[in-house]
């Protein structure tokens, strides 16, 4: 990437081991993020951080996405006004992933289906896949809020 705010990937001692920080963006220019709630620990979301979103989340201090299937960068809750304030960012061994600890606005949620976390179904194991396939488990009976409240007709980002 040109004229990058970070820093250039020099070696590995510098990677593992430096105080600089040298994000290793994949092929497509994101690395993966892992949010989760900085009181309970709880998994709320995973997403994608390209250039300007990892630039914009570290300068305002709230989470910023790419969204994939928008095309676009993503303030998170910039429409709902669920925005993820960061308490800690952290950055892997090898710079490839990042780590947010979050305080989420208003009711807390950050899903966009209306449940808190995007993680509210559980896959069984120790079955056959075929039957593990269609027999989702939901891990969160009541949504948050209702997403036609929020979000009016806006379109929905999940693509098929």
């Amino acid at each position: 990437m040109t004229d990058s705010p970070f820093a250039a990937r020099t070696s590995i001692e510098q990677v593992e081991e430096g105080a600089e920080l040298a994000p290793k963006f994949d092929a497509d220019g994101l690395i993966p993020v892992v949010t989760t709630d900085a009181e309970s620990g709880e998994l709320l979301m995973h997403g994608y951080m390209n250039q300007a979103a990892l630039t914009e989340t570290i300068e305002s201090g709230e989470a910023h996405y790419w969204s994939r299937s928008r095309q676009a960068l993503w303030h998170k809750g910039a429409m709902s006004g669920l925005t993820q304030e960061i308490v800690e960012m952290r950055i892997d061994d090898d710079q490839d992933a990042v780590w947010l600890r979050v305080k989420v606005a208003g009711s807390g949620a950050s899903c966009h289906v209306g449940y808190r976390s995007c993680f509210y179904r559980a896959v069984p194991t120790g079955i056959p896949v075929e039957d593990a396939s269609k027999i989702l488990e939901f891990k969160e009976d009541d949504k948050v809020f209702d997403p036609k409240d929020v979000y009016g007709d806006a379109p929905n980002p999940t693509k098929l």
